[in-house]
């Protein structure tokens, strides 16, 4: 592949990797700066061969490998200060004002949104979704269902009206 046609995909695949990069960090900031640098490693691998699924996938992947690279880094300097730190995502859900449910994903934990992410909208089994995180698919299941308990508790209940309380 040349250059020519990595700048065409750069045009094609920008809006659909921008999303994604948002739903990843559930921050505009940084998922600018993950889509730039997702873009870098695509093109030093250009000429290479590409993982399965084509070019879109491959950044994907990519995309979350960065990610959690990204968040191992972080957390290792964390440790290493001991600074005390408030939780993950904290600030993030005061950023967020366009629905319940945005706030609730951007509340959860990177690892957490990351694999629901990978899971409803890539529709990614757990041995392809660990294999991207460098986990266990026991792991991504764990964190799946974590995740899930979190977004479901924090959703308004369904109140079933009197007149369908009476037929049930």
């Amino acid at each position: 592949m040349d250059a020519d046609e990595f700048e065409t995909f750069v045009r094609e695949s920008a809006p659909a990797l921008r999303r994604y990069a948002r739903a990843v960090t559930a921050d505009p900031g940084q998922a600018e700066e993950l889509l730039q640098q997702t873009y870098v490693r695509m093109a030093t691998a250009w000429h290479g061969p590409l993982a399965g699924g084509g070019p879109l996938a491959s950044a994907k992947v990519t995309m979350v490998r960065l990610h959690v690279g990204r968040l191992r880094t972080i957390a290792r300097w964390v440790r290493s200060v001991a600074a005390a730190r408030t939780p993950v995502g904290a600030d993030q859900v005061d950023q967020v004002a366009d629905g319940q449910l945005r706030r609730l994903l951007a509340g959860l934990a990177p690892l957490q949104r990351v694999v629901l992410v990978m899971t409803y909208l890539d529709d990614l089994d757990d041995e392809s979704i660990a294999a991207a995180i460098g986990r266990r698919p026991g792991t991504v299941r764990s964190l799946r269902h974590r995740a899930l308990g979190i977004v479901r508790a924090g959703l308004p209940t369904a109140r079933v009206r009197p007149e369908m309380e009476a037929a049930g």
